[in-house]
């Protein structure tokens, strides 16, 4: 970057920087990161040339920092690179452009206009006074209004969705974007839909922490084994009781596997076996089938008629399943 005395002193002159900065991008961004954009900011007034190692220096932060805080800004589109340097983006000019570009030509005032109802509009109101303490950026009211169409939540959900984001310090576009998208795909419209999808989300997390506790994980679970047992709890409707059947069979196995788990839940699925009495049944009737099936092995181990022991009982497993 080129840098050169402003006509002002040091002392008088002074660095402007948005209030959309703050609304918009210093939330998401780590310590370092602000730090180096405000210093480029600061810096971007002047025209001299200033290295990398000298940002270092002056910012106490390492070489890599500065280029990953560069890297940063740039996709986030505040920063435009150039063979010599950086253009400081123009956040006011940025935030109109995506106001008024063909897709997103709402106003905050025209999205609370066009609102279906004045329950949207206390919606989108109560979401900026309680989550941005009545500073919410002005492309905030497009997006919510165009979620509104897009997901067809009605307004406790979309308030919901701004406080759930917001308990999670994770109040940015992306991120909300990211959790809409999950409760839509899980056919959430109103609050009672809202309302199941918790119940299911807090029996699957038990039930998570169950079999990690009678596995004796010590570690966290791996996606694909969450992804196991969702299937279990979300897709077969199992309940803990059903699992901790199958949890007992790996206590014969020297290192059992969800895959083994899986194995034998499933089955249990394919079968209809809809209650832990089902399941037991099922599995006293298996008990049985082998038991007699070694009885009959060892007798006809025992006879001569070698032909009629093969012709008879060469089809044990479909023999016994159907008794």
């Amino acid at each position: 970057m080129k840098l050169e005395h402003n006509d002002k002193n040091l002392l008088f002159s002074e660095t402007k920087i948005p209030d959309v900065f703050f609304t918009e991008y210093m939330n998401q961004a780590s310590g370092d990161y602000i730090k180096v954009y405000l210093y480029i900011a600061f810096l971007a007034k002047y025209n001299k040339e200033i290295k990398i190692n000298d940002m270092s220096k002056s910012l106490n932060l390492s070489f890599k920092t500065i280029q990953e805080a560069l890297a940063y800004w740039e996709g986030q589109e505040l920063l435009i690179k150039k063979n010599n340097g950086y253009i400081v983006v123009d956040l006011q000019e940025k935030e109109l452009n995506k106001l008024y570009s063909p897709k997103l030509s709402s106003s905050p005032e025209k999205a609370l206009s066009n609102a279906k109802n004045q329950y949207r509009a206390k919606a989108i109101e109560e979401i900026n006074n309680s989550c941005f303490q009545g500073m919410m950026s002005p492309s905030w009211y497009n997006d919510i209004d165009l979620w509104f169409n897009k997901y067809g939540f009605d307004e406790q959900v979309m308030i919901a969705l701004f406080r759930y984001c917001l308990d999670r310090s994770a109040l940015h576009r992306n991120y909300v974007q990211t959790v809409a998208d999950a409760w839509h795909k899980n056919h959430i419209q109103n609050f009672t839909d809202l309302d199941n999808y918790y119940a299911k989300q807090e029996k699957l997390s038990l039930i998570e922490k169950q079999v990690s506790k009678k596995l004796g994980l010590t570690r966290r679970l791996t996606e694909y084994e969450r992804g196991y047992i969702k299937n279990w709890v979300v897709d077969y409707s199992y309940n803990m009781d059903i699992i901790e059947i199958a949890l007992k069979k790996t206590t014969s196995k020297s290192n059992p596997t969800f895959e083994y788990l899986n194995t034998l839940i499933s089955n249990w699925h394919e079968h209809n076996l809809r209650t832990p009495s089902d399941v037991n049944n099922y599995l006293e009737q298996i008990k049985v089938q082998t038991k007699n099936k070694k009885a009959l092995e060892k007798q006809t181990k025992n006879t001569n008629y070698k032909s009629f022991e093969q012709r008879t009982y060469n089809d044990l497993d479909s023999l016994y399943a159907n008794n």
